[in-house]
């Protein structure tokens, strides 16, 4: 995310062991942050949103237009299947000049297909499985096999409704095989309403609070983590004859935010927020970084508009 770094040659290094496990964890928990927010709240049906990063000192910008829908269906008296699909397209504005093609870097599509089971076995607690087939790819040639790869969570959600203090607990886990650190990651979400206009959330990867200002609308301040793996097509040859075969992008942000409801279920929101931690990076086939694409902090911008159950 971001973009890169100014000079013609840069440093083409490899990253320490710890500095990969540090970009790694970011990474994967910018991925977990779609699918706590997707436990955390009832799904959306519909989804239709934009993200800007303007240019920043590495002389390039980031924008991001996510497409998502789900269809729920009721299983018996309370459970549910839930069918879906989300297409994230990323476009990257690069504006310095490299020691290598970046033809290859200017768009990158990513597509989930989610299948989700959520089954109510208390008043109280629900399951929640989720398996998600992904296609991350630039799309530069025909598809091979590093384009696809898969995701599995399961989690457990607890709520309390119509009640003077609402609150929500979410604990999962979320393996994530696109990500160079590929371990199970845990999911820790927890939601109160501790004053009548008031609420907090805590967790993992999702830390805010909100105000609610009457029926329409609600401010919110977030930390959040958010980032890509995507596979390249064509493979980018470094100086140190280095093969570059992904793309990876991890950003720690902190955004302030706000919603209005539409109508009924159908709310338009934005934010706006700063980076407090960027890295891009180019990863050779055993997913190390190889060269830095972007390490500068920028701007954050985000609009969209969602319709929920």
């Amino acid at each position: 995310m971001g973009g890169l770094k100014t000079g013609a040659v840069n440093l083409v290094r490899q990253m320490t062991g710890r500095n990969r496990k540090k970009t790694a964890l970011v990474c994967a928990m910018g991925m977990l942050y779609g699918i706590c927010t997707g436990f955390s709240q009832t799904p959306d049906v519909v989804r239709a949103e934009y993200m800007l990063m303007p240019k920043n000192k590495s002389d390039a910008q980031l924008s991001r237009f996510k497409l998502l829908v789900n269809f729920p269906i009721g299983v018996g008296d309370s459970n549910n299947l839930v069918f879906g699909s989300e297409y994230n397209r990323l476009a990257y504005d690069l504006q310095k000049e490299l020691p290598f093609s970046s033809a290859g870097l200017k768009q990158f599509h990513i597509l989930d297909v989610n299948m989700a089971y959520v089954w109510k076995f208390s008043r109280r607690w629900r399951f929640i499985g989720v398996l998600t087939p992904r296609l991350a790819s630039t799309l530069t040639a025909p598809l091979e096999n590093g384009d696809f790869s898969i995701n599995a969570t399961i989690g457990f959600l607890k709520e309390k409704k119509n009640v003077d203090k609402p609150e929500m607990l979410v604990l999962g886990i979320a393996y994530n095989s696109t990500v160079a650190l590929r371990i199970p990651l845990p999911i820790v979400y927890y939601e109160k309403r501790f004053r009548p206009d008031w609420s907090f959330v805590v967790g993992i990867p999702k830390t805010g609070i909100k105000y609610h200002f009457k029926k329409k609308h609600q401010f919110q301040s977030e930390f959040i983590f958010d980032g890509y793996y995507v596979n390249l097509q064509s493979n980018i040859v470094l100086p140190n004859t280095v093969t570059a075969s992904s793309v990876s992008s991890s950003a720690a942000l902190v955004t302030l935010g706000y919603q209005y409801k539409l109508a009924k279920n159908t709310f338009f929101y934005g934010y706006v927020g700063h980076t407090v931690f960027q890295d891009g990076v180019l990863r050779d086939s055993d997913r190390n970084g190889i060269f830095t694409l972007n390490d500068d902090l920028g701007l954050y911008f985000r609009t969209g508009f969602r319709v929920g159950l």
